[in-house]
């Protein structure tokens, strides 16, 4: 039988321009890994098609802890979320390999 381990799915969907960064801000609060898609959004502020470069929007997914996604969010909007466009939601996930998250 497979042992399935809860984690939480962090995923931020954000302006391109802050992709790295929020690479980095991730590792930083302990984020082993992650996946990365270029997307096209519409929300409340409009839509971003990606037509040019700065209209971009990247969809950033988590897997890890609680603690370290709370922590990641938290960081987002602090530093973020006034400035750029921003979603953010959790779920919560089973992972099979739990070292890796």
């Amino acid at each position: 039988m497979t042992t399935r381990h809860p984690k939480t799915l962090l995923v931020i969907v954000a302006e391109a321009a802050i992709e790295r960064l929020l690479i980095s801000d991730a590792r930083q609060h302990g984020v082993q890994a992650w996946t990365i898609s270029d997307v096209r959004s519409a929300g409340q502020d409009g839509e971003r098609e990606g037509a040019w470069e700065a209209d971009r929007t990247v969809e950033l997914k988590l897997v890890c802890s609680d603690e370290v996604a709370d922590s990641v969010a938290e960081h987002v909007m602090r530093v973020y979320a006034r400035h750029y466009h921003v979603a953010m939601y959790f779920s919560p996930v089973a992972v099979l390999r739990p070292e890796r998250y």
